[in-house]
C-alpha cells in the first residue's frame, strides 16, 4: 500500500489468458476495468489517461512494480509545488524470474533539455505528469511504435518546455524483455521511429543524437551494482 489517494484504472487488451479472473480478486480496489481489443500498449495508455480524474497520472505496465511503499508519497511531495508539471526518477531492470537480481540500473540525473540532443531521455515508467498537461498537449502518438513514449517526452519536455522535477531514487522496477531491443530488425525500426519523433515535433537532432540514444544504455550495465 502506498498510503496516498489513488484511482486505479486497469486497461486490458481483451485478454483470454485468465487475466480477468485474477483481476476479479482486486476489483474492489479498482476504479475502472476496461477489457477490449486495442491498437497496442500506447492505445491502452491513452484510454487510461482519458478515463483518469485525478490531478496526476502515473502509468505502470503489467511487468513493472513500485519497489517500496513510499514511492507515490515521494511523487506526491514533488507535485506539492504547483509549478511542477511532471516528475521522473531512476529505474531498475530486474531479472524476469528472480526480481531480487538487478540486471541494469538507469540513473536518470537532473533535467537539462540539452541532454536530449546527446541521446538522453528519462525512463518513461517513472514519468508522472499532471493530467492537465495531457489535456493541453495530447497523449501518445500511435503511429510511432515503440518510440511513442520518447516522442511524448520530447513534446512535453523539449518542445513545450513543461516544468519537471527529478526524484533521485529508484521509483520503478521493470522486468527485462523490452520489445524495441529484442532483435536487430526491431532496433533499426526503433531508430527510424526515434527520428520521426523529432520530425513530428518540428525539432532537429544533432547528427549523433539518435546514435547516442542506445549507446547511453551501456552505462546502465556498468552501474547495475551501484
Amino acid at each position: 500500500m502506498q498510503g496516498v489517494p489513488v484511482e486505479h484504472l486497469l486497461i486490458d487488451g481483451g485478454s483470454t489468458d485468465g487475466t480477468l479472473v485474477i483481476v476479479e480478486c482486486y476489483r474492489p480496489a479498482l476504479a475502472q476495468v476496461v477489457s477490449e481489443p486495442d491498437r497496442g500498449i500506447y492505445d491502452a495508455m491513452n484510454k487510461g489517461i482519458a478515463l483518469a480524474t485525478g490531478d496526476v497520472v502515473g502509468i505502470l505496465n503489467a511487468d513493472d512494480f513500485y519497489p517500496h511503499p513510499r514511492v507515490l508519497k515521494r511523487v506526491l511531495a514533488a507535485f506539492e509545488d504547483p509549478a511542477v508539471e511532471a516528475c521522473y526518477g531512476d529505474l531498475r531492470y530486474v531479472d524476469r524470474k528472480d526480481i531480487s537480481r538487478t540486471v541494469r540500473l538507469w540513473r536518470s540525473g537532473e533535467f537539462n533539455s540539452k541532454k536530449f540532443y546527446h541521446g538522453w531521455m528519462p525512463p518513461h515508467p517513472t514519468f508522472f505528469v499532471r493530467r492537465s498537461v495531457y489535456e493541453r498537449f495530447g497523449g501518445f502518438n500511435l503511429h510511432l511504435g515503440s518510440a511513442a513514449d520518447y516522442e511524448l517526452m520530447l513534446r512535453f519536455l523539449l518542445r513545450h518546455g513543461i516544468s519537471v522535477r527529478y526524484i533521485p531514487e529508484v521509483l520503478v522496477h521493470m522486468r527485462t524483455g523490452g520489445v524495441s531491443n529484442a532483435s536487430l530488425k526491431n532496433r533499426l525500426k526503433a531508430h527510424r521511429n526515434d527520428r520521426r519523433a523529432w520530425e513530428v515535433n518540428g525539432l532537429k537532432p544533432y547528427p549523433w543524437t539518435l546514435t547516442m540514444k542506445p549507446l547511453r544504455k551501456g552505462g546502465q550495465w556498468l552501474v547495475k551494482n551501484g
